[in-house]
């Protein structure tokens, strides 16, 4: 019997393993280098594929390529390029180390850095063995020094991993408490000068109210320049950071008040908007990256050391007798010191250019009247590069001729994705995408939604529940007639010939297990496979509107000015939709709209204002006096359904999605006589939604109501649809502020309970929104982590002279 693995391929294998898993290890450094830093600004599942590849096949590599040269270099006799094969074990643990831009795949990766330290011994160990047993080597000087650069770009892994583990981050942000006056000393003294008969009191002394604070200029009179935003997002970074780790902050402290004071007077939204995304990527920085490492004088040092270990190696190497070795393995080493500096250099510009350095160069300015010098105008000209810039965007669903604003900056400038998500439970139920408002693809997402369109739908769609549904039943009838013929065949040879019979029985058990039992569905639903494919099919997105961004700034700014005390800001924040029906409705159509809010649990409350907004959105056309909030009510409407069903980790801790109930919301749909003349359709390119919709409220609108306690299940297409028609009775734009407002306050309840790290857990993914409105509303003083007490005074004895 032969060989399964030709003698010929295992040749070629011990010949060119360790070279190809060497220049594997370089290649994957090099991808990761330079594209890592691009996953903050992007969404897209397969980039991310990508990177989560590349990221675990970089470890592998370089693990497995040393396991190969160690178990070479003890082989005898040793081949002429044992010096090589030693210098590279040492290069790549210079790869173990990992660039600069990732260190943490997930958030999680940061809680296992003593698994991470467990390994580096390992590989430590490995590389000194493959370097001892090398000896006595001709390359001696370089394979240490690389060994030493090696060591340091690990150790740095390792220091960034540990830095930024919850528990770590968490205890370096504690500062030393503080125990109070010592009021034993204190009574002690006062006793002994009563007895002195000193005129002696003891004066309680409040600590000074807001109202009361001497006036401080927070931030420069005229609007921010690119570099103050940065630097003022890294003043306020170093003191909000512990919202991650869920510290607890004093309501009435100075920084936090002068953090609301500068927010309350910037000049526009936009200024607030660039503040936060800065301050957003200082947080990805510091869980991601090895930034905290880097910008200290003693990162600056090892990094230098480790280059200057790196040039060393290269002069001497170039120096160094060479006949002996392998002319292709010379040559690759010489790749591989070059490619080393290089990504060292490529580094080190990225470190040059980013925020952190122009946040830690320079602090901001304290006399506001002086002019700029030469390195802020230096400073300002590289960051108008990533300032915010704005596109004028026709809107399909405004009034003909109306544009708004949306984010348009180049992709390698962003800070994050500038992307809103939506996902619509109406137009999935018809198995339409979500559609957009504001078309501002470009070219490259263009041509992949066209591929989609073109390609994948027809191979993707096949593998979701519906698609395999389709093709399942289509197939099972062309089998079910093999079945039939093979029955009769299989019965005319048990009679006539049993060889064949014993022959052909085996197929017919095989088609009645595969085909007679829905297999592939069992296997699609415990993967998930279905599920995931919904998302990514049925999730579209769109552009941040800078009317939308001044809205939601300008209403989180009025509850924030609202708020005056603790108890106050406590029912402003922990609303969601209450404040603005008690603010803007009469009481008796107050009543009627409030139990859809106060007597729902939260992801039922989404479900049913979300169907109504779309309802109440398909049915009625935009007016110039409502097209505004009947877009913004539109985008939060849909982008709270991508939260509450796309992204579930972010609103579990707010309330778990009743997967039951938007299943039954999607069946209640499809019940419907205009969805059900829609599915039947072949073509459905020409859809009117209107008629579905207007066919939903007539026929559950006027249903009768059944009453139940919150958290009795509920018909929620059957509750949004009288909520619709609740809503249709308020006449103008008052209706569409109400809905718009009522987002809001919804988005806000969800960024004050969503868990903190899941917005870091985000900002690895492109980011979201809510992040944006999560951070806004801690500089407001608005959340849980805000506490204020009643009793902020110290003692103070005092002697009369």
């Amino acid at each position: 019997m032969g060989e399964a693995i030709p003698k010929e391929v295992k040749d070629l294998w011990d010949k060119w393993n360790i070279r190809g898993l060497v220049i594997l290890s370089l290649a994957l450094q090099t991808f990761l280098v330079l594209l890592s830093p691009n996953r903050k600004r992007t969404h897209r599942r397969f980039f991310r594929l990508l990177i989560w590849s590349a990221y675990l096949l970089a470890n592998w590599a370089a693990e497995y390529a040393v396991g190969q040269i160690s178990d070479n270099q003890g082989s005898e006799p040793q081949p002429k390029n044992t010096d090589l094969l030693a210098f590279w074990a040492t290069f790549l643990l210079l790869h173990l180390g990992g660039p600069d831009t990732i260190t943490a795949l997930a958030i999680e990766d940061n809680d296992l850095w003593l698994r991470s330290l467990f390994a580096l011994v390992c590989q430590a160990i490995v590389t000194l063995y493959v370097f001892l047993l090398s000896i006595p080597n001709n390359l001696l000087a370089p394979t240490s020094l690389m060994l030493v650069a090696g060591v340091i770009k690990y150790l740095e892994r390792i220091q960034a991993l540990r830095g930024a583990s919850l528990e770590t981050f968490k205890n370096s942000m504690l500062e030393d408490p503080d125990p109070g006056p010592d009021y034993a000393r204190l009574m002690e003294e006062f006793s002994v000068r009563k007895m002195l008969r000193e005129p002696t009191q003891i004066v309680r002394i409040e600590e000074v109210e807001k109202g009361q604070r001497p006036k401080v200029l927070v931030r420069p009179p005229n609007k921010l320049t690119d570099l103050e935003a940065v630097q003022y997002a890294y003043k306020y970074f170093n003191i909000f950071k512990g919202l991650v780790v869920d510290l607890m902050f004093n309501s009435q402290s100075e920084q936090l008040n002068n953090s609301k004071e500068f927010f309350l007077s910037l000049d526009t939204p936009e200024e607030a908007l660039s503040v936060l995304e800065v301050e957003l990527s200082f947080i990805y920085g510091t869980f991601y990256t090895k930034v905290n490492i880097l910008h200290t004088w003693i990162g600056i040092s090892f990094r230098f050391m480790a280059l200057a270990s790196l040039v060393s190696c290269l002069g001497i190497f170039v120096t160094a007798k060479k006949s002996d070795y392998n002319r292709f393995d010379v040559d690759l080493t010489y790749v591989l010191l070059i490619s080393g500096i290089a990504l060292d250099f490529v580094a080190i510009f990225i470190f040059c250019v980013s925020d952190w350095t122009f946040a830690r160069f320079k602090k901001p300015k304290e006399d506001v009247e002086r002019k700029d010098t030469l390195v802020d105008v230096v400073f300002n000209s590289i960051l108008s590069f990533r300032k915010l810039k704005w596109k004028a965007c026709d809107c399909s669903h405004r009034v003909k001729g109306s544009k708004c604003e949306v984010l348009d900056r180049k992709f390698i400038f962003r800070r994050w994705s500038e992307y809103i998500y939506s996902y619509n439970l109406i137009e999935y139920s018809l198995g339409l995408k979500s559609s957009t408002i504001h078309n501002t693809d470009g070219w490259i997402h263009r041509f992949f939604d066209a591929f989609i369109q073109s390609l994948w739908i027809d191979v993707a769609v096949k593998y979701t529940t519906r698609g395999i549904s389709f093709c399942f039943r289509n197939m099972k009838h062309e089998i079910d007639r093999v079945r039939s013929w093979l029955n009769e065949v299989i019965f005319q040879s048990s009679t006539d010939n049993r060889k064949l019979y014993y022959a052909l029985y085996p197929l017919k058990l095989f088609l009645r297990f595969w085909f007679g039992i829905p297999v592939i569905y069992y296997v699609l639903d415990f993967f998930g496979i279905s599920d995931q494919l919904n998302r990514v099919i049925y999730t579209s997105s769109d552009r941040i509107t800078k009317q939308m961004w001044e809205f939601i700034f300008k209403e989180v700014k009025r509850r924030s000015e609202a708020a005056d005390r603790a108890e106050t800001a406590s029912d402003i924040y922990s609303t969601r939709g209450e404040w603005v029906l008690h603010d803007i409705l009469n009481e008796a159509l107050r009543m009627k709209l409030l139990r859809y809010v106060t007597q729902a649990d939260y992801d039922q409350s989404i479900l049913m204002w979300h169907i109504a907004t779309e309802l109440l959105y398909k049915t009625e056309k935009a007016t110039t006096e409502n097209e505004c909030n009947r877009e913004f009510s539109k985008i939060l409407s849909d982008y709270m359904m991508y939260l509450l069903f796309v992204q579930p980790a972010m609103m579990s801790t707010v309330a778990g999605i009743d997967k039951t109930s938007f299943m039954e919301a999607v069946a209640e749909v499809k019940k419907t006589g205009e969805a059900k003349k829609f599915l039947k359709r072949k073509n459905r390119e020409d859809i009117d939604l209107e008629n579905v919709c207007n066919g939903i409220l007539s026929s559950l609108g006027e249903s009768r109501e059944r009453k139940g306690r919150r958290h009795q299940r509920r018909n929620v297409l059957a509750d949004a649809s009288r909520l619709a028609n609740a809503l249709k009775q308020i006449s103008g734009n008052t209706k569409w502020m109400i809905v718009s407002n009522v987002w809001v306050e919804m988005l806000c309840y969800g960024a004050t309970y969503c868990d903190p790290k899941q917005h870091v857990a985000q900002l690895s993914k492109g980011g979201e929104f809510i992040s944006f409105v999560w951070l806004l509303m801690a500089h407001f003083g608005l959340g849980d982590q805000f506490q204020t007490t009643e009793e902020n005074a110290r003692a103070r004895l005092i002697v009369a002279k």
